[in-house]
């Protein structure tokens, strides 16, 4: 009697207190499913949370729940992945959002945008605002529901074969450039390539392209892009906090149990406050080799940040009155990048710019 009053009173955090939750886990049936990466494996920080995810489902589930991790192009081309989930292909993928932009702008949105929110904004919003609910509704007409799996932080600008010192130095630009701000620089004069990371350095090597952008100075160094553009601009306006994504085919997903599901967010997590947090611990090292090798980090003119953030403002006036999609979650986006910048200017970015003034 005293025995059935116990687990009556204290619920399945008394099951679990009294050592037999494993029967959860063990109940369940193995199950083995497929990951698609956009990523190439060289690249530990963000193709490494895909597989830090997998990892923690196979831990959390005894084994019972394998998820195997493929590189970029084993499986599926690296902008082929929301294809694969949505058809299931494969079960899931891991990638940015925003490289799908060419299907709904509203893609983009889902990662990051220019002049858009940073990266402890972008989760604020995810998490606390209305950004997951927003963006599941949207992914759900795409067969897909999606799980914060990363972001870099505020990224670097790119590098160049030559100095940019006004907006002039932007007329023919060819420019690899992620997501959507091929259609910002586009309205600059310049011309955006959308290449994979795997392909990046051959096509700055050989000249079919006069700039790259990618994430970082970690990344970037193992890239090897200052080898053949030495010039490294800053900052990446484009991308203040993109995110990183799994994106999980919505019948597949419905199918798991409920143990099972409560895995994947909590994997999911980890890989998220893991990828930034490597990034955050790398980037200065990396920095410093670049810098020791010879390459020239420059601030972009202010010419140039007022005309990319002016084009991107008239941009995303034009994409809300034709695009209902990306209209209904922007306004919800951009009230909420209003009121974080508010908050930041007094604190966060105060505190910032006292920090880096003095010397430690």
């Amino acid at each position: 009697m005293q025995r059935r009053r116990f687990i009556h009173h204290s619920g399945i955090a008394g099951v679990l207190a009294a050592g037999t939750a494993p029967a959860l886990v063990h109940a369940q049936a193995n199950l083995r499913w497929r990951l698609a990466s956009s990523f190439p494996k060289s690249l530990d920080t963000i193709f490494g949370a895909a597989e830090l995810f997998a990892k923690k489902v196979g831990e959390m589930s005894g084994g019972k729940f394998q998820i195997s991790v493929h590189p970029a192009g084993e499986l599926l081309p690296p902008f082929g992945v929301v294809d694969g989930v949505q058809a299931a292909t494969v079960e899931m993928a891991h990638t940015v959002p925003y490289y799908y932009f060419g299907k709904d702008e509203t893609f983009a949105i889902g990662a990051a945008i220019p002049f858009g929110l940073n990266s402890r904004q972008m989760s604020a919003w995810t998490f606390h605002g209305n950004g997951l609910k927003l963006m599941r509704e949207f992914y759900a007409k795409y067969n897909i529901i999606n799980f914060p799996g990363g972001n870099t932080g505020v990224q670097m600008g790119g590098w160049y074969r030559k100095e940019i010192k006004s907006l002039a130095d932007m007329k023919g630009l060819k420019m690899r450039i992620g997501g959507f701000a091929g259609r910002v620089i586009e309205r600059m004069g310049a011309v955006s390539q959308s290449i994979p990371g795997g392909e990046v350095y051959q096509a700055l090597e050989k000249g079919t392209i006069d700039a790259v952008e990618w994430i970082g100075p970690y990344d970037d160094e193992k890239l090897g892009f200052y080898k053949v553009a030495p010039v490294y601009h800053y900052p990446g306006w484009w991308e203040g906090g993109p995110q990183v994504d799994f994106f999980i085919n919505t019948q597949a997903y419905a199918k798991l149990p409920a143990e099972y599901k409560g895995m994947i967010e909590a994997a999911a997590a980890v890989a998220h406050i893991d990828m930034q947090t490597r990034y955050d611990a790398k980037n200065p090292a990396a920095l410093k080799t670049l810098v020791k090798a010879g390459v020239k980090v420059l601030p972009f003119p202010k010419s140039v940040l007022d005309e990319a953030f002016k084009q991107s403002m008239q941009l995303y006036d034009e994409l809300s009155a034709k695009n209902p999609n990306w209209k209904k979650v922007y306004e919800d986006y951009s009230a909420f990048r209003r009121e974080q910048n508010l908050w930041f200017r007094f604190a966060e970015s105060s505190f910032d710019r006292y920090m880096q003034s003095v010397k430690l």
